[in-house]
């Protein structure tokens, strides 16, 4: 047993296994159900089978291979078996380690047997480049009673895989670790922030092996913060031992999201880090803050929402970075001077973005195409950086500004003054380099990609100036007030782009589409009432939904259509209901109609919905079929007065 022990502490490496998880695995090995081990044990069988159902996950992504309570025997074993015979191959292994000559490389992984590039690197990967002196700083800093650090970058920079190392590095100090990933936590956690902390509590106890007591610190006169900060400096800093405690929280942009919790949350994270300096118990904490930059451009900002602690942000790879790099993919032309010249290129490219970088060595250790042919199509929608460009341009689309000021930025090869907010967010997408205020492109990629996608929507609007004025003027304030709104076509995209992601993730997605009752019909010809009546629903419909929608979509004059993920059925029917009801209220009537005895005297919408968790049995095309034919029927009932004219397809 103690054998098995080790072997799965050593398979799990910096995941969580203390006592709680030693015990249910001996228990499981020796077949007992959750409900043995919970007799006389103090703990509830649901905790130990959450215990026991994160171990199998943790296991089955540790081994690449599904584990599972009734197969461990099986699966471990065979682990143990392939481990003897690596150790008996080791010593032949490192006689041939002895006789290389020191300037040769070898390195084991083929190109066949390699990993796309995806997430972060693990630990004993090859392919995880420092960046000196980042790792070193923030491994001695952590070591640093009461610290606080925040690692920033735009999205694929690396910032994930840098926390791994740190975490490995504080559990190799002797440090108790915690990590939470908010992007793990459900929707309606962040209801309110009593909801909200009492799920952070629950999941720090049970990573610090601690039974969650909640009831016995939680007092609700006293407030949820209070409550929690009594929580930690009563319960949790005084049940673990000496130990530091490294409170690891990554994607903390999660909560930039909802504003109600994060101007509670953070704040009091500061407050913490500050209660260090005069209380001895809260120096054991250190906290580590990890967040995507562009989460910055919806927000109307122009500095980080959490300014605190020592802040990391997170460089680009060099060019001899880059070159070590191809070394581990096995490129032997990229390790001499001229391959490091060949290199020189690609790095102009993609201006040592970390994924970037990964992403071309991949394709090039493949041997499916050269670096010419790579650089000749980087930026076009064939080449290997497209759904990565897509989405920067998805980005974009949200913010007319910042589309505005990126064609300022491409349109010259010379730094270009710009508005503070829309130097600073263009910065946080990484796609723009600062002189103060002043703005140069960060890649040769995106320059040519983004001149091709802003000559198009320069065609689109040359196109609308052939209308006559007053019709002009209308469309110019409709695009003022639809500004927030995207194509179908690009909607379409995005669900495309995020969907392998979502699938990823195992979490319900809801796709709402909407559209407005007889619009067409009762203002036909009378084209600015038209159009008053619609910014108003629309502005209605897009309240509703901002803060659930990741986005919006405006198409077909009438209709709407929003992709909620992480947004399960029950919650997109009280969405859509909302939506019903508020448009009601606005009592928009009917300037005038040509037909007698409709449903209503005011203005309504129809509404469908599709919800489904992403699998490999279906597809963003049937998600938005399905969310159609909702929407088709709840317009049946409409047309034969039925009640409710909201309708879901949950799949």
């Amino acid at each position: 047993m103690e054998q098995l022990l080790e072997a799965v502490e050593q398979i799990l490496q910096n995941r969580p296994f203390g006592h709680i998880q030693r015990f249910v695995l001996h228990q499981s090995w020796l077949g007992r159900t959750y409900g043995e081990m919970a007799n006389g044990s103090g703990y509830r069988s649901e905790y130990f089978k959450e215990v026991g159902s994160q171990l199998w996950q943790d296991l089955s992504e540790a081994l690449g291979e599904r584990i599972t309570k009734k197969n461990l025997h099986l699966v471990l074993s065979k682990y143990h078996q392939d481990s003897a015979e690596q150790q008996e191959y080791q010593p032949q292994q490192e006689l041939l380690e002895q006789s290389r000559p020191e300037n040769i490389f070898l390195y084991p992984v083929s190109a066949s047997k390699m990993d796309f590039p995806s997430g972060p690197v693990p630990l004993d990967s090859p392919f995880y480049i420092n960046r000196p002196p980042i790792e070193e700083l923030i491994c001695s800093e952590i070591m640093q009673p009461g610290c606080l650090l925040r690692i920033k970058a735009p999205r694929k920079m690396g910032k994930s895989s840098l926390l791994n190392r740190m975490i490995a590095h504080a559990n190799e100090q002797g440090c108790k670790t915690v990590y939470i990933d908010f992007q793990e936590a459900d929707e309606d956690i962040f209801a309110s922030l009593d909801k909200f902390l009492r799920w952070f509590c629950i999941n720090v106890s049970r990573q610090l092996n601690l039974f969650p007591s909640l009831d016995d610190f939680w007092d609700a006169e006293m407030g949820s913060k209070v409550s929690c900060k009594i929580y930690f400096e009563a319960y949790l800093l005084q049940y673990v031992d000496n130990s530091p405690i490294v409170l690891a929280l990554n994607e903390v942009n999660r909560i930039f999201e909802h504003p109600n919790i994060a101007q509670d949350f953070l704040p009091m994270l500061r407050f913490w880090h500050e209660q260090a300096k005069q209380d001895r118990a809260w120096r054991k904490l250190r906290i580590v803050v990890v967040h995507t930059t562009e989460i910055y451009i919806p927000l109307k900002l122009n500095q980080s929402p959490f300014n605190v602690g020592i802040t990391f942000s997170l460089p680009p790879f060099t060019l001899e970075q880059v070159q070590n790099l191809a070394q581990h993919y096995g490129l032997d032309w990229a390790v001499n001077k001229e391959g490091g010249q060949r290199l020189a290129f690609l790095q102009g490219m993609i201006g040592g973005h970390p994924y970037l970088a990964n992403l071309a060595l991949y394709h090039l250790c493949q041997d499916k195409m050269t670096l010419d042919e790579l650089l000749q199509t980087a930026s076009t929608p064939t080449g290997i950086y497209s759904q990565h460009l897509r989405h920067l341009l998805m980005l974009l689309q949200k913010e007319p500004q910042l589309m505005s000021a990126m064609q300022q930025v491409v349109a010259i090869d010379e730094r270009v003054e710009l508005d503070a907010i829309a130097a600073y967010k263009l910065e946080s997408m990484g796609l723009v380099q600062l002189d103060g205020n002043q703005a140069r492109i960060s890649c040769k990629l995106y320059q040519l990609y983004f001149r091709q996608q802003l000559v198009k929507q320069n065609s689109t609007n040359f196109a609308g100036t052939l209308l006559v004025q007053k019709q002009k003027q209308l469309l110019t304030d409709k695009s003022d007030a639809f500004r927030h709104f995207i194509s179908l076509q690009y909607f379409k995209q995005y669900i495309e782009m995020e969907w392998p992601q979502w699938q990823t993730s195992a979490v319900p997605l809801s796709l709402i589409v909407c559209e407005i009752e007889y619009l067409k019909v009762y203002h036909d010809g009378e084209y600015s009432t038209a159009n008053n009546s619609l910014q108003r629903i629309s502005s209605t419909i897009r309240n509703c939904l901002k803060r659930q929608a990741a986005l919006i979509a405006h198409y077909e004059e009438t209709k709407f259509a929003a992709i909620l993920p992480q947004v399960n059925a029950d919650i997109a029917i009280g969405l859509a209901e909302n939506i019903r009801e508020k448009v009601k209220i606005l009592a928009i009537a009917h300037a005038h109609s040509q037909f007698d005895e409709f449903p209503e005297p005011v203005f309504t919408v129809n509404l469908g919905i599709a919800t489904a968790k992403p699998n490999d049995e279906n597809s963003p095309n049937m998600l938005i079929i399905a969310a159609e034919e909702a929407l088709l029927q709840s317009k049946l009932k409409e047309c034969y007065h039925l009640p409710n004219s909201v309708l879901t397809d949950e799949k």
